[in-house]
């Protein structure tokens, strides 16, 4: 691929990193995100224009904390550092770091030195969002103070002849008013070309399909997902008709969405070769109750199916999938081992023992960089910001067994919510919503009759990016329709109710 110029960004564990990463490409700058502790040598190998330090939950002065090779401060490029990322550029350039009197998390005034190029075109007073416990106490000779805070007397310092700066608050999240135009300002400062783009995007990656795979044919695991649909084009574009799609209809996909994947693709010229497999995997599900064995045995299914489909395509040495940045960066992650809250069931992540070499045109990309891209390649915007939907479909949104019965329950009354939705005009509006079977039984009424059948609970939430996640409040009269709908509309369920917790302490996704 063409050599971008990179800002490198050094990860200490910051909630937040992988979202400076992501401001730093929305204005047209590849980013890369490598461990806090990365030689200067392998640093320098990426030739950046500038880096970044992130914050983190630890304290500089604590034995054991984090901290980066000093090189960096001498590779002659701009460096901003963020929360722990000033504090520990202050410790190692001669300044002092303690506990603050008081911590500081949430919104607060900031006051700047519009003299200093971090601030330029900007308001004197603005707010920013802060969250710290540390605070710089004596400044590293040669630095300067840019901005304050009542509570921060160093929340920003600068040493402007070696581009060097800090921030004790996060440019990179929303609540920071001129957040994003603070680090438009240090690209400017490390003179950057801007040349992190769609169009451009998409030209490297047809090519470097091209030239991995030549004169072979390369299969394609789609999903109907956005991700393998980019991949998919994205092959097409660059090896036509020897790229070879493959879809696995496990039977568990949303209503009619296993047909809408296959007009999709004939609407692009793709001949999608379809496996309808939904009686092997519900057999494989039967019984079963809990949602990481669910996992575990559709992910098994998955792989065996798509093994016996590939074999009718002997002349395929490659394997296309959609591999995104985020899945990179958890592989080389900073962070230690934390508990895995459920697995994650990816129908492009495929065994090597497969025996295909791997195509991942997505693998530096992140999940609005490919909805960009999916944009550029022609895909209709309705599509390529559909909301998320689980890799194990329908089956981590039953509670309980997984039947072909239970499955159509759900299809329905997931149908209603979503055309519910749309019609709203809230789909945008809302991050992600879906509908979850529950193991249970309610009495009801219908007409004269009494009832006893399922119940189902509907869940939108929002977000900015997924880590945390607010219930959505919809008014009552739309609630009552979508419920009097389901109800009336899908024999068998005779109850609804709605989900009002947040994440944490609750997940998205039920399982």
């Amino acid at each position: 691929m063409t050599a971008h110029e990179t800002v490198v960004i050094l990860d200490f564990g910051s909630q937040y990193t992988q979202l400076i990463a992501r401001r730093v490409r929305e204005l047209n700058v590849k980013s890369e995100i490598l461990p806090p502790q990365t030689p200067v040598e392998e640093i320098q190998s990426r030739h950046p224009i500038g880096l970044i330090l992130s914050g983190g939950p630890a304290s500089v002065y604590e034995e054991g904390a984090a901290r980066p090779d000093p090189g960096i401060f001498s590779l002659g490029v701009p460096v901003l550092g963020l929360c722990y990322g000033q504090q520990v550029m202050a410790q190692l350039l001669g300044g002092e770091v303690a506990a603050a009197e008081r911590r500081e998390f949430g919104a607060a005034e900031l006051s700047v030195d519009r003299t200093c190029p971090l601030f330029a075109g900007l308001p004197p007073a603005q707010r920013v969002w802060m969250s710290h416990g540390d605070k710089v106490t004596k400044l590293p000779p040669g630095f300067r103070v840019v901005a304050h805070t009542a509570n921060a007397p160093h929340a920003a310092m600068a040493w402007e002849e070696r581009k060097l700066f800090g921030l004790q608050f996060h440019p990179e999240v929303k609540h920071t008013d001129y957040g994003l135009q603070i680090l438009d300002n240090f690209l400017t400062l490390c003179g950057a070309r801007r040349d992190w783009t769609p169009a451009g995007l998409r030209q490297e990656a047809v090519a470097a399909i091209r030239e991995k795979v030549q004169d072979g044919q390369v299969i394609v695991a789609l999903s109907g997902g956005v991700d393998s649909t980019v991949t998919a084009l994205l092959c097409r574009e660059a090896v036509g008709e020897a790229t070879v799609p493959i879809f696995v209809d496990t039977g568990l996909l949303r209503l009619g969405e296993g047909d809408k994947v296959m007009e999709r693709f004939a609407n692009y010229g793709l001949a999608v070769h379809r496996v309808n497999a939904a009686e092997r995997f519900f057999a494989a599900l039967a019984g079963v109750e809990d949602p990481e064995e669910k996992r575990r045995r559709i992910g098994h299914e998955f792989i065996e199916v798509f093994r016996e489909e590939a074999r009718k395509f002997p002349n395929a040495r490659y394997l296309a999938q959609g591999t995104l940045y985020p899945d990179v960066i958890e592989s080389t992650s900073v962070r230690g081992p934390s508990a895995t809250i459920k697995t994650h069931h990816n129908v492009g992540g495929l065994p090597a023992e497969l025996g295909f070499e791997l195509v991942e045109p997505l693998r530096f990309l992140f999940k609005d960089e490919v909805r960009r891209l999916g944009l550029e390649l022609g895909l209709p915007e309705e599509f390529v910001f559909r909301q998320p939907f689980p890799g194990p479909g329908l089956a981590v949104r039953i509670l309980g067994e997984v039947t072909p019965e239970r499955v159509a329950l759900l299809q329905k009354a997931d149908a209603i919510f979503m055309e519910e939705i749309r019609q709203a005009g809230l789909y945008r509006e809302i991050a992600q919503a879906l509908a979850v079977l529950l193991p249970v039984r309610s009495v009801g009424v219908m007409g004269d009759s009494r009832t006893y059948e399922n119940v189902v609970a509907l869940r939108a939430v929002t977000t900015e990016d997924f880590m945390t996640a607010d219930w959505y409040r919809f008014d009552g009269d739309f609630l009552d329709r979508v419920a009097r709908r389901i109800v009336n509309e899908v024999r068998g369920i005779n109850r609804v109710v709605y989900d009002v917790t947040s994440k944490p302490p609750g997940t998205i996704e039920w399982e």
